[in-house]
């Protein structure tokens, strides 16, 4: 079993309140330090993750906010060849409950004071760090939900101000969300943070340079998790987390994941680590049957099911050709196999796809080195023919109602796709948020081939030269969806201070009845 993970089947829960996160005097047992973050709820199960001060145990407690009287607690390890992180999954709860937790850390035997030692009742609240999640309800239920997603996180050299943080977690924290999708670039680990950040604004520095080894990239971890906004909404919603690709560096896959200029060491494969930072950092459900897969499914109630696609980790080479003869893949063969059995095996009104890289937006820096998403564009280095025989596999399926989410590009846009010619009745939507906080870089270009329509833009036209931080934060923004109890579909973009400045409603498209793409028609705020 991973030290990290230890696996709890549990009938009900219970835990307590909310206590503050405290630094380890010299001498005492160590303390929570980075808060606390419950993640991959389902209907039944979830992921308690925290970080210690130091070596020891993480102890666990949750109980349901409805009167439920037994209690569960649970420990596990944690070491510093894991940063002194731990994760606990607790399975066994019950749908569309909500409950709370608490952790705590003591010194492991022989390490200091132990759980017999008076007053130790108090240390323990006094040092406890508290959360509160909802699971998921069941999946027949039609009940109404709210999320948000949202990427690209203090890249840039845009990093916390001094003053405000981050500040769009406050406008995310003010809503009733029902969980928030980290959508890859959470950090920066290519990248630094100084005193000065790229808008003239005074920043917290960090204190890392760029990741070359697990510690450095431990850093970054550490430095965007001591923002008191982003400790405050995991403490209060479930997270779902996915990488892209600067958790390790700019465009990466396995087969272009070194470096040679300095500080990098030429032929030292940064993804292993990244990915190891990223699954210790991250409440992410490990299985010993499947280690370091991140890509997963989850059903929230009768409307809606996520596929959190992994668009890293079993990728071909940007460089290479992409042909009909020889199609790249950026899923691999076991994800993609994975994902139509999936799609073609649910039954929920809405399909989203998380996908951290964009469908038609080209990316990719320089482009001499290949297209890093999904379109080709200008040249034939991109994922084009598997994305069209995912797309071709849905058509034949009758698969409907699919929208893809993402970020990664910094700045909001919104597609309908209509991809063949012959059925202009199957039809994709896209919404691209972004960024949380980070550089703007507005880009109109768009491949054609899948037959898109932009029907949104947001971002500086004339880019972000010369701008203010208080001229930047209103282009910095994030995504929420709403799915109410018939089944209607509301997307909106909202900008840092949670305004919408985007929002469009689909109505489910059901063949032969519906029209397609039929809804309320979109409205653009100022």
């Amino acid at each position: 079993m991973n030290a990290r993970v230890i696996s709890v089947m549990v009938g009900l829960a219970a835990l307590v309140g909310i206590g503050p996160c405290g630094v380890a005097l010299a001498g005492a047992p160590p303390v929570a330090s980075h808060g606390v973050a419950s993640g991959d709820v389902t209907a039944t199960s979830v992921v308690i993750w925290s970080r210690a001060t130091a070596e020891g145990v993480m102890h666990v407690r949750v109980s349901g906010r409805a009167g439920e009287s037994r209690t569960v607690y649970r420990s596990v390890p944690v070491v510093a060849s894991e940063d002194f992180t731990g994760k606990v999954v607790i399975g066994g709860l019950r749908p569309d409950t909500e409950y709370e937790y608490r952790v705590w850390f003591e010194s492991a035997p022989g390490q200091g004071r132990g759980a017999g030692d008076a007053g130790e009742e108090r240390r323990r609240s006094r040092a406890a760090a508290s959360g509160v999640f909802r699971t998921a309800p069941p999946a027949d239920a039609p009940k109404p939900m709210l999320f948000a997603w949202g990427g690209d996180l203090a890249g840039q050299n845009v990093c916390r101000d001094a003053v405000e943080g981050f500040p769009i977690f406050d406008a995310i924290n003010a809503l009733p969300l029902d969980f928030f999708i980290g959508l890859g670039d959470m950090i920066y680990a290519d990248g630094t943070c100084a005193a000065v950040g790229r808008y003239g604004n005074a920043q917290v520095p960090g204190d890392y340079t760029l990741a070359t080894d697990l510690p450095s990239f431990w850093a970054h971890w550490k430095y965007n998790r001591e923002d008191a906004g982003y400790r405050r909404l995991l403490a209060r919603m479930p997270y779902y987390a996915i990488w892209d690709d600067h958790e390790v560096v700019n465009d990466f896959g396995p087969l272009h994941d070194t470096r040679t200029a300095p500080p990098y060491t030429p032929g030292v494969h940064l993804m292993p680590m990244g990915l190891a930072a990223f699954l210790d950092y991250n409440p992410i459900a490990e299985r010993d049957e499947t280690p370091n897969r991140l890509y997963r499914n989850v059903r929230w109630g009768r409307h809606v099911e996520l596929f959190i696609l992994d668009a890293r980790q079993y990728r071909d080479a940007n460089i290479a050709q992409d042909s009909a003869e020889r199609p790249k893949t950026m899923l691999g063969r076991e994800q993609l196999t994975w994902l139509k059995a999936k799609l073609a095996a649910s039954d929920a009104t809405w399909k989203i796809l998380v996908s951290s890289v964009p469908l038609s937006i080209p990316t990719g820096f320089p482009p001499a080195l290949g297209r890093d998403g999904w379109a080709n564009f200008d040249q034939e280095t991109g994922f084009e023919h598997e994305l069209m025989d995912l797309l071709g596999f849905m058509r034949s399926r009758e698969i409907r109602n699919v929208v893809s989410i993402t970020t990664d590009v910094h700045f909001a846009e919104v597609f309908r796709y209509t991809p063949f010619a012959d059925d202009p009745g199957f039809r994709l939507y896209e919404f691209v948020s972004g960024p949380l906080n980070a550089g703007l870089f507005p880009n109109r270009d768009h491949d054609a081939t899948l037959g898109t329509e932009s029907l949104f833009f947001y971002g500086p036209e004339g880019g972000d030269a010369g701008f203010t931080f208080a001229q930047a934060k209103p282009f910095m923004n994030f995504g929420t969806i709403h799915v109410d109890e018939a089944g209607r579909l509301t997307t909106a973009i909202r900008a840092t201070d949670g305004h919408v400045v985007y929002e469009q409603t689909l109505t489910p498209q059901m063949p032969g009845i519906h029209p397609p793409g039929v809804g309320e028609p979109p409205v653009i705020l100022p």
